[in-house]
């Protein structure tokens, strides 16, 4: 069993694109989509309509930093301060090319800051090579729960 991909997005275009993206890189990780920032952090937490998922972290959150509710800086906040979700690595997926954003995004801990290409095919490629990095070629932290496919 693979661990599934978070995706936290609240642009319905940057959500089809991303999921056409992740869908063309044939990944077989499931693709758990949140619309914000509180919704996120209920389903880290397995709180709300999430009480019931499957233990575990996902393999890769990819987040967007302009949310809803709760924006992705204080989601990120959040995961880089609770210690279970402390080693989850963490993307942010996002529009924005301030330099503000960048390092506050860094200073916080994100693994990685990824500027959404305007682009289809750009983005369609962005999107494939995280998706394959993260959830395929990435090692884990030591300790971390890697679900492998059942033969």
């Amino acid at each position: 069993m693979l661990k599934p991909i978070l995706l936290v997005e609240d642009n319905p275009n940057d959500l089809e694109l991303t999921l056409i993206a992740l869908e063309k890189s044939q990944l077989a990780n499931e693709v758990v989509v949140v619309r914000d920032g509180a919704e996120a952090l209920d389903y880290l937490s397995m709180q709300g309509v999430w009480a019931k998922r499957q233990e575990g972290n996902p393999a890769v959150l990819l987040l967007d930093l302009k949310l809803p509710k709760v924006d992705g800086l204080e989601v990120l906040r959040h995961i880089r301060s609770t210690p279970s979700l402390k080693s989850l690595p963490v993307v942010m997926l996002t529009s924005s090319k301030e330099e503000q954003d960048l390092l506050r995004s860094y200073e916080l801990g994100v693994n990685a800051y990824v500027v959404k290409p305007v682009d289809f095919q750009e983005f369609v490629k962005a999107i494939a090579d995280l998706g394959i990095f993260w959830a395929v070629l990435n090692e884990p932290p030591p300790g971390s729960m890697r679900f492998m496919r059942r033969s």
